[in-house]
C-alpha cells in the first residue's frame, strides 16, 4: 500500500472546498447526462415511493416482510436524494465546487444511510429464515414491536460511528490539488487528497467497513445457507419453488448492493483506479435503487396485485 510522504507544514495550504470532477471529461454530454440522470431520480422517487405507499396502505401487505420492504424503499430515496440533487446541480450549470463542510455532510449521509441498508437487508434475510424454518413460531417471533426495533436499530446504529469517521477524516490536513475525480464526496477519493501517512486512517476505514459491510453480508449468508437446507427437504416441487420465489428477489438486491460495496472498500487501494471507483459508486448508490422496485414488484405476486388493485380501491373510496 502506497503512502504520501508527509508534507511539511510550512507547505501546507488549507483548502476549504473541492472540486467533484464528475462528468467534467466528457463536457459535449453534460445536457444528455443531465436529463439521463434526472430520468433515472424521478424513476427511482416515483417507484421507490409507490413500493413505500403500497405497503402501507394497502390491507393485503400489513406484515413484516412488507414493512421491511417499505422501509427499504424510503431508504432507497433518501440515499440517492443525498448524491443525485448535487450531481444534477453540477450537471446543468457546470459549477463543480462544494465546501468542505457539505462535502462532509454529504459524506456522513452516505455513510449512515449505507449502513443502514447493510441492517435493513440483514434484517429481511431473517425475516424469510424466520418465516421459511420456523413457520410456526413467526407470528411469535416477528411481532410488531419487534418489527419496529430492528427497523429502528437498522436507522440510528450506525449514526454515531459514522460520524465519528467522517470527523475523524476531515481532520486530516489536505493539501495540494482539491480535484476529487468522484460524483460526490466518498471515503476513497477523499483520502488521496490527504497529507502525510494515511494508513492508519486506511485501517480504520477498513475496519469500520468489515463491522458494517462484511458482519451483516455474512448473516445473511448464514440465513440463506439455513434456507436453502429446510427448503430442499420440503417434500413437494411446488412448495420448494414457492419458498425460493419469496427470497430471489432479496437475494438480488443483496448481490447488487454488496457485491459492489464489499469491492469499494475491502479491496486494497492500490488495485483501484478512480475509473473503478466511480463505476462500482453508481451500482450502489444508484442503479440498486432503480431496480429495487421492479425486482420486488415484477417477481411477487402479493405487490403485483396490490398495483393492479390499488387505483380502482382509491378512486372508489373517492366516490364514496
Amino acid at each position: 500500500m502506497e503512502h504520501q510522504e508527509k508534507t511539511p507544514e510550512g507547505n501546507l495550504s488549507k483548502l476549504m472546498e473541492f472540486v467533484l470532477l464528475d462528468f467534467a471529461d466528457v463536457p459535449h454530454l453534460q445536457r444528455f447526462l443531465f436529463g439521463l440522470f434526472l430520468l433515472i431520480y424521478i424513476i427511482i422517487l416515483m417507484g421507490n415511493g409507490i413500493i413505500f405507499l403500497i405497503t402501507k396502505l394497502d390491507p393485503g401487505l400489513q406484515t413484516p416482510m412488507y414493512f421491511f420492504l417499505g422501509n427499504f424503499s424510503l431508504l432507497e430515496i433518501c440515499y440517492v436524494s443525498v448524491t443525485l440533487p448535487r450531481m444534477l446541480t453540477s450537471l446543468w450549470t457546470q459549477r463543480r465546487t462544494i465546501s468542505l463542510v457539505a462535502c462532509a455532510t454529504q459524506m456522513c449521509f452516505i455513510l449512515t444511510l449505507g449502513a443502514t441498508e447493510c441492517f435493513l437487508l440483514a434484517v429481511m434475510a431473517y425475516d424469510r429464515y424466520v418465516a421459511i424454518c420456523s413457520p410456526l413460531q413467526y407470528p411469535l417471533v416477528m411481532n410488531y414491536r419487534v418489527c419496529i426495533q430492528l427497523v429502528a436499530s437498522s436507522w440510528i446504529s450506525g449514526i454515531p460511528i459514522q460520524i465519528g469517521q467522517t470527523c475523524q477524516i476531515f481532520s486530516l490536513p489536505f493539501c495540494g490539488s482539491n480535484l476529487l475525480n468522484h460524483f460526490f464526496c466518498d471515503i476513497p477519493p477523499i483520502l488521496k487528497l490527504a497529507c502525510g501517512d494515511t494508513f492508519l486512517n486506511e485501517m480504520l476505514v477498513f475496519t469500520v467497513a468489515a463491522l458494517f459491510v462484511l458482519v451483516p453480508f455474512l448473516l445473511i449468508l448464514v440465513s440463506y445457507g439455513k434456507i436453502i437446507s429446510t427448503v430442499l427437504k420440503l417434500p413437494s416441487a411446488t412448495s420448494r419453488g414457492k419458498a425460493f420465489s419469496t427470497c430471489s428477489s432479496h437475494l438480488m438486491v443483496v448481490a447488487l448492493f454488496f457485491g459492489s460495496g464489499l469491492v469499494t472498500y475491502l479491496r486494497p487501494k492500490t488495485q483501484g483506479s478512480a475509473g473503478t471507483d466511480k463505476v462500482l459508486s453508481l451500482f450502489y448508490t444508484i442503479v440498486t435503487p432503480v431496480f429495487n422496485p421492479m425486482i420486488y414488484s415484477l417477481r411477487n405476486k402479493d405487490v403485483m396485485m396490490a398495483l393492479r388493485q390499488w387505483p380502482s380501491k382509491h378512486l372508489s373510496s373517492l366516490k364514496k
